[in-house]
């Protein structure tokens, strides 16, 4: 088996007295879409936060392509920069256009020269149906057109892995399905893509690894159609009934 792209080994996060994650192992190999599914509070989230660095780790180490980036010397900022994230709200700067939103990382961090960044970024925003939209400020667009923008934007830079928390969950109904026949592309493209998502049946389909958190630990780990299928664990079973009856 090839290195992972990420890889996690004992990786444990505390706020006070509350674990938030209380050891979590995880390998994450080229190509690979990795789903976090789990109640509000299983610690999806800050699992993401903790492999871009937003959050110290209290123990534990994490890598990418084989460097440690959990150790204290690391810069931070240069890790980052590897690393793709969008978050549940869009977080596009409102006083910029769409074009400018998704350059503004390659020109001002990498040094790419502005005509090789935009012509990348009109490339990326034809292939998802916004092109014509590239001189528009973010409040001319819809919330799934703002959602398509910022995932553009965090893959504009070619990072080594994407991670994607609930990205879905502050668009109405109509306006999730855009959102997720992108990150379906970006799969076949290769992408290697890490998501937090209550979208289960998405999660079944896409996904080469699912990852059941429950207070902080991975309960159960596995292809998603055996854990959809065929959970193991009794609070597997416990979620996923819950959730098909909502």
């Amino acid at each position: 088996m090839s290195t992972p792209v990420l890889k996690l080994q004992s990786v444990r996060k505390v706020f006070g007295d509350h674990v938030v994650l209380g050891g979590i192992d995880l390998d994450v190999h080229q190509g690979d879409v990795v789903s976090l599914i789990g109640a509000s509070g299983s610690g999806k989230s800050t699992l993401l936060r903790c492999i871009n660095l937003l959050e110290q780790l209290d123990d534990g180490q994490i890598w990418l392509s084989g460097d440690d980036i959990s150790r204290p010397s690391i810069n931070v900022d240069h890790v980052r920069a590897r690393i793709g994230v969008v978050f549940q709200q869009f977080n596009l700067f409102p006083h910029l256009s769409v074009l400018k939103n998704i350059t503004l990382s390659a020109t001002e961090v990498f040094g790419t020269p502005k005509a090789e960044a935009e012509e990348r970024a009109m490339y990326l925003l034809e292939r998802v149906g916004l092109a014509a939209k590239a001189k528009d400020h973010p409040d001319r667009l819809s919330g799934g057109q703002q959602q398509r923008v910022a995932l553009v934007r965090a893959i504009a830079t070619d990072p080594e892995v994407l991670l994607l928390d609930e990205i879905t969950s502050a668009l109405d109904p109509e306006l999730v399905g855009e959102v997720l026949e992108l990150v379906r592309q970006l799969k076949d493209d290769g992408t290697t893509i890490v998501m937090a998502t209550h979208e289960m049946d998405f999660a079944k389909e896409v996904s080469d690894q699912v990852v059941f958190l429950d207070q902080g630990v991975i309960c159960e780990q596995s292809h998603p159609r055996e854990l959809f299928d065929n959970p193991t664990q009794p609070r597997t079973k416990e979620f996923l009934t819950r959730f098909r009856n909502r």
